[in-house]
Order: structure tokens, then C-alpha cells, then sequence
């Protein structure tokens, strides 16, 4: 039985390399009887393909490459250091540094959209009513990268018209440059914000406090038990306690209370409070309370005030050197050649697409024409 089974065995093997082997020679045989049809049905399709390319509206590429502004530390940044609690709640009020990719989408934003579509009336050109589809078109036809190893940002367009192109590349930088004009984007913009909104806030309570001053009958006579440069310490000390306030709960917006950072910063604020505290308490020989607390509410008011007069002037200056930050590298120009259709690539395509069609028609057709005759000698046999 073993002997039968494993001739049986080899047998079939036989068989099954034979008809591979002639399946193998009917598909070189069906392959070279339609070899005319394999040649000339890649050349017609080539030619096809070169005529349809040569038809098609030439589309021509423009594209500007310029450098993001660079968020280096500023001078008014460095010289925040010297304001000790004030200047670190800064650091996080006016958040991390920008990215060339908030650039990126500043560019791709609606707002620098419609006004491309308004200046080169895109509706006419693309063909379309509405101002959204103008927009989708104008997406298809731009492109906007962050080069990652150089940071460079690039702006290629595609359009009909070359200079039309080239414009448009260019008026994107431009746009850009409006659009960061107004928005805090930079890290000076963020101060300037920053300081400006705290600078309107200081700048009333410094006028109240100078009125609440003036109402309560002030008059130099009343500084005599309260020296004016006890006061001028008094509105120092109560001015940083203040900021290390902020500061406290900009730590406790990010980070746990039990974390160093939090615990280092509640002790420096008990210890202000405790100066405040021991400054705040009266003396027997001191005369007119009233007076000198509205005195040393005022002093705080105007050191407060300075404090950020000062900073709001050099967060402008920072801004208005980073104004001219971006730097153009490569203006578009007019493109002298199209970038597409490519005749060559689209040519060659129809030619292989052709050709591998025919090669496996042709194939499949010989398997299935041997399957047929394969069951119709089963079915004679039977």
C-alpha cells in the first residue's frame, strides 16, 4: 500500500508541472500572436497621450521662499529679570514662543484667502458664484511647507497665468505681514499686549487713588510723622507682594501645590506679607492715619504705574523691530516654463497602462480558454 500511495504521489506531481509548463507555453504562444496588437496599442495610446497633453492649458508655478521672524530673547525681555516677581508672571502670561508653523497657518487662514480672492477676482477666473468654492479652489492651487532642517517657508502657486502666479506667491508674504501687524503673534506683540492691558488697568486705579489722595485734605504738613521715604518703601514692598500674588496663581494654574516652584513661591509671598504686615502696623506718635494711608495707596498706584510705563515702551520698541522680520530670500518671479501638463510623463504612463492592459487581457484570456477545453474533454470523456 505504502509503495502505491507514494508512486501516486509522484505522479501527480508530474502532471502538475506539466500543465504549468504547457499553461506556461500557451500564454507565450497567445502573447506572440498578438504581438502586433502589444505594440501597436502602447504606441497608439503614447500618442493619444501626447496629443491630449499638448491640448490641455499650460499651468505655470511660482513660488516665494522667505524666513520667519526668529524668537530670540529681546532686550526687554532680558531686562524683565530686574523686576523680580513682576517679571516672571510675564512668562506665563504672554505664552510660549511662535512656531513657523502658526505661520504656515496664518497663510492658510479664510481671512488671507478672501482677501486673495478679492484682489485677483479668483470667482471670475475659477469659473465659480460663490466666494466658498473660490476659496476650495485656491487651496488646490496653492501650497505652503515648513521647511523642517532650514525653517525657510515656501508659497507655490499654480495658475493659467505666470504673472499671475508670481503675484499671488508674492501677496501671500504680504498678507502675512498685515495679518501679523495686527495680532499678537510675536513674543514682543504678546508683551505689548500684556503690558497694555495692565498699563490701562494701573493707570485708573492711579487716578482714583490720587483722588481719594486729594479728597481726604492732603497736605505735606501730614507727612511729618510719616516720612515720604517710609512710604516709598511701603509702596516697593506692597507692589511686589502683588506680583508674587500672580505669580502664585500662575504656578497653581500649571503645576501642583505640593510641587518646590509652588512651595518656594507661598514662603516668598508670607515673607512680603509679613514686611507689609509689620510696616502697616501704627505708631503712638504718628498723626493724620487717614493721610498717610491715602499717601501710601497712591505711591503703590504710581510705582505699579512705572512699572509698567517702562515695560509697555520697550515691548513697542521690541515690536517694532520684529516688524520687519520677514525677510524675503527668493521673490517670485514670472515662470518662463509650465509645470504642467508634463508631455513626457504623461505620454510614457498611457504607453505602460496600455501595454500591461493588453499583456493581461491576453493572459487571462489563454487561462480561460484552456479551462474551457479542459471541460469539454471532461465532459466527452464522460
Amino acid at each position: 500500500m505504502a509503495p502505491m500511495q507514494g508512486n501516486q504521489s509522484a505522479t501527480g506531481s508530474t502532471m502538475d508541472a506539466d500543465d504549468t509548463a504547457v499553461m506556461l507555453t500557451e500564454i507565450a504562444c497567445a502573447l506572440r500572436q498578438r504581438a502586433v496588437l502589444l505594440t501597436v496599442g502602447p504606441v497608439a495610446a503614447a500618442v493619444l497621450g501626447f496629443g491630449i497633453a499638448s491640448a490641455l492649458p499650460p499651468t505655470f508655478t511660482a513660488t516665494s521662499t522667505f524666513m520667519p521672524p526668529q524668537q530670540a530673547q529681546s532686550g526687554a525681555a532680558s531686562a524683565l529679570a530686574s523686576l523680580g516677581s513682576l517679571a516672571s508672571l510675564t512668562g506665563g502670561a504672554v505664552g510660549m514662543r511662535s512656531s513657523g508653523d502658526q505661520y504656515v497657518a496664518l497663510m492658510q487662514s479664510v481671512t488671507v484667502a478672501d482677501r486673495l480672492v478679492e484682489q485677483f477676482k479668483l470667482q471670475a477666473v475659477y469659473e465659480v458664484d460663490f466666494r466658498v468654492d473660490a476659496r476650495k479652489e485656491l487651496a488646490k492651487n496653492v501650497r505652503i511647507g515648513l521647511g523642517k532642517k532650514d525653517g525657510l517657508i515656501s508659497v507655490a502657486v499654480d495658475d493659467k497665468d505666470p504673472q499671475r502666479a508670481a503675484d499671488m506667491a508674492n501677496q501671500y508674504v504680504e498678507e502675512l505681514r498685515r495679518i501679523t501687524a495686527s495680532m499678537a503673534v510675536t513674543e514682543a506683540q504678546q508683551r505689548r499686549v500684556f503690558f497694555e492691558k495692565q498699563l490701562q488697568s494701573s493707570r485708573d486705579r492711579l487716578v482714583r487713588a490720587q483722588q481719594a489722595l486729594q479728597a481726604s485734605g492732603f497736605n505735606a504738613g501730614a507727612l511729618k510723622a510719616e516720612p515720604k521715604a517710609a512710604a516709598d518703601a511701603y509702596a516697593r514692598l506692597k507692589a511686589e507682594a502683588t506680583s508674587a500674588e500672580i505669580r502664585l496663581q500662575i504656578l497653581r494654574g500649571n503645576l501642583a501645590d505640593g510641587t518646590p516652584e509652588v512651595q518656594q513661591q507661598q514662603t516668598t509671598l508670607g515673607a512680603l506679607r509679613g514686611q507689609l504686615a509689620r510696616s502697616e502696623r501704627p505708631s503712638d506718635n504718628i498723626g493724620g492715619p487717614d493721610y498717610v494711608s491715602k499717601y501710601r495707596e497712591f505711591k503703590y498706584q504710581e510705582t505699579l504705574f512705572e512699572m509698567y510705563a517702562r515695560q509697555f515702551e520697550l515691548a513697542r520698541v521690541d515690536e517694532s523691530r520684529e516688524g520687519a522680520l520677514i525677510q524675503v530670500l527668493d521673490p517670485a518671479t514670472r515662470p518662463e516654463k509650465k509645470s504642467k501638463p508634463n508631455r513626457a510623463v504623461l505620454t510614457i504612463t498611457a504607453a505602460l497602462a496600455t501595454l500591461i492592459a493588453l499583456v493581461l487581457f491576453t493572459i487571462l484570456r489563454g487561462i480561460g480558454l484552456r479551462k474551457g477545453r479542459s471541460l469539454r474533454n471532461s465532459s466527452g470523456q464522460d
